[in-house]
């Protein structure tokens, strides 16, 4: 189980690591680490460049932890679909020698840890000096492949939140407390509902100055940005 999982921590953290919030708006010529609250995350993005920029940094974030936890998933159903002889385990032949992969007892541990660390990987990124986002669309995306039915309990959630208060972290603090909860009574697998609960409080933690500025009633509520007020380009 060694190898498999090794796998798909390096992959899930380098595709996490990508900083997709920071490329968008440096093809903007913005730097966004100096800019807003300075996080490469969508929400930002959104605030400093507009709308059709940070909804492509939110997709584009959802899609690294798709990509991280879904490749086990879609591995099995090809070994499943092409390798009769190797109870149902994703193999290669190299050198003669049958090298397996992933099996049933692997598929799910793979996509737990590739997604936990997509989501490390996108708040401590290489590329940026290990600077990031907070996490909440990477594990969105996860967790649409992994349990898309909680995925999308946490998602009206999050709606109801956001409209009825227009804070983003707010809705984000409660859709990450919604996730473990809603995965836990749903019968999940028990390794992602631990998954859910460990970056649920993850993300928190990562809100921990916004919970601050809500408690004191100093919290920003996000307000649609003119055209006027998006910064000049560098």
């Amino acid at each position: 189980m060694l190898i498999p999982l090794t796998i798909a921590a390096v992959a899930g953290y380098l595709l996490g690591a990508i900083p997709f919030g920071w490329l968008v708006a440096r093809a903007h010529g913005i730097n966004i680490f100096e800019h807003g609250s300075k996080s490469p995350g969508a929400t930002n993005v959104k605030r400093v460049l507009g709308k059709r920029a940070g909804n492509t940094v939110f997709f584009l974030d959802a899609v690294k932890g798709a990509l991280a936890a879904g490749w086990p998933l879609l591995m099995e159903r090809v070994g499943l679909a092409q390798v009769a002889d190797t109870k149902n385990a994703v193999s290669w032949s190299w050198m003669l020698v049958d090298v397996k992969l992933l099996g049933p007892e692997t598929v799910i541990p793979a996509a737990v840890t590739g997604l936990l660390f997509a989501v490390l990987g996108h708040s401590f990124s290489c590329f940026t000096r290990f600077k990031g986002g907070k996490g909440v669309a990477t594990s969105a995306g996860g967790f649409i492949v992994l349990m898309p039915v909680v995925t999308l309990i946490a998602l009206v959630v999050w709606l109801v939140t956001f409209y009825g208060s227009r804070y983003v972290s707010l809705a984000s603090i409660l859709a990450a407390t919604a996730m473990p909860v809603a995965a836990y009574f749903l019968k999940e697998p028990k390794l992602v509902v631990i998954l859910a609960a460990v970056i649920g409080a993850f993300v928190i933690i990562l809100h921990r100055a916004n919970i601050k500025r809500l408690l004191n009633g100093t919290e920003n509520r996000f307000v649609k940005k003119s055209a006027a007020a998006t910064p000049a380009q560098s």
